[in-house]
């Protein structure tokens, strides 16, 4: 539950609708949900505002595809797609420089917006990012059950609570009903529906669009300077916990922190130690290696 009183506003970007929530004053961390069905920017994070926005300007959109924000991505460079809108974003509300929080989906976009702008990103935070190692290995079982949500027979409870108590969390039994159902109702909005916003690539240009989805395919990985915390749960049955190993070996300033008992969800999950890793690495001047002796 989330006790800071968070100001909301729709932003256009690019005559496009972007809602957003603030709370907190200082330096400005965005925060990017993950891409399952009926997230939001809101929901995703509820766990963890309250805790930052006392340090931070904490900035929470709806990504677009999701929430209260526009429908619809683009389905040829949907990571690219969504790091150009956040950053029209932050030329929106005035940010020059933030930090950047992003799950799964979110942070891929993160990333990718730090990979193409990175004098906009201060520090990132990448938490079971979507799009490492990709086409390096078939998708795992809850990729799966995430892609075919609106497929077959279409949306449905069921499917939403098993993607989310099998394959999101390591302890489904802890995910509250009301959680469930209120994912679900998000999910099934008709303008979603009509045009899922996280699917598989189809069509003529599938394959290369497969390849630029696979960040650790970019060259400019090896030259991305900006300080990098990257979060693991080791039980993730979404994206590959070997995806941290890689992104510390590519990345030349990252920090790898992976727990055990937990999934996909980390900052719902672990919420206390997420938070305060997150709130060390983004107020230290330095590296996070001197912070490993507080763990």
């Amino acid at each position: 539950m989330i006790t800071t009183k968070l100001n909301e506003c729709t932003v256009n970007v690019s005559g496009k609708p972007i809602f957003v929530s603030e709370a907190g004053t200082g330096q400005a961390v965005v925060m990017l949900h993950g891409g399952g069905p009926g997230a939001s920017g809101v929901s995703n994070y509820s766990r963890n505002i309250d805790a930052l926005a006392a340090h931070f300007r904490v900035i929470v959109p709806d990504m677009p595809g999701y929430g209260r924000s526009v429908k619809g991505v683009d389905q040829d460079d949907p990571f690219g797609y969504l790091a150009d809108m956040i950053g029209g974003l932050l030329d929106e509300l005035g940010v020059g420089t933030a930090h950047l929080v992003g799950n799964s989906y979110g942070g891929a976009a993160a990333l990718r917006l730090a990979l193409d702008t990175p004098h906009r990103v201060g520090k990132l935070i990448l938490m079971g990012p979507g799009g490492i190692g990709t086409t390096r290995g078939v998708p795992t079982a809850g990729l799966k059950s995430l892609l075919s949500y609106y497929g077959g027979a279409g949306p449905s409870r069921d499917k939403l609570a098993t993607f989310i108590r099998t394959y999101l969390v390591y302890d489904g039994a802890a995910v509250p009903e009301d959680l469930i159902d209120l994912r679900y109702r998000a999910s099934i909005d008709p303008e979603v529906i009509a045009n899922p916003p996280l699917r598989r690539p189809s069509g003529p240009t599938a394959l290369r669009t497969l390849w630029r989805m696979d960040l650790t395919r970019d060259r400019r990985l090896k030259a991305l300077m900006t300080p990098t915390l990257v979060l693991w749960g080791r039980d993730d049955k979404v994206n590959r916990p070997a995806g941290g190993p890689m992104l510390l070996k590519l990345l030349p300033n990252a920090e790898l922190v992976m727990t055990s008992h937990t999934g996909h969800w980390m900052q719902w999950e672990r919420a206390e130690l997420f938070n305060r890793l997150v709130i060390d690495f983004l107020s230290a001047d330095s590296t996070f290696a001197n912070l490993a002796s507080d763990r």
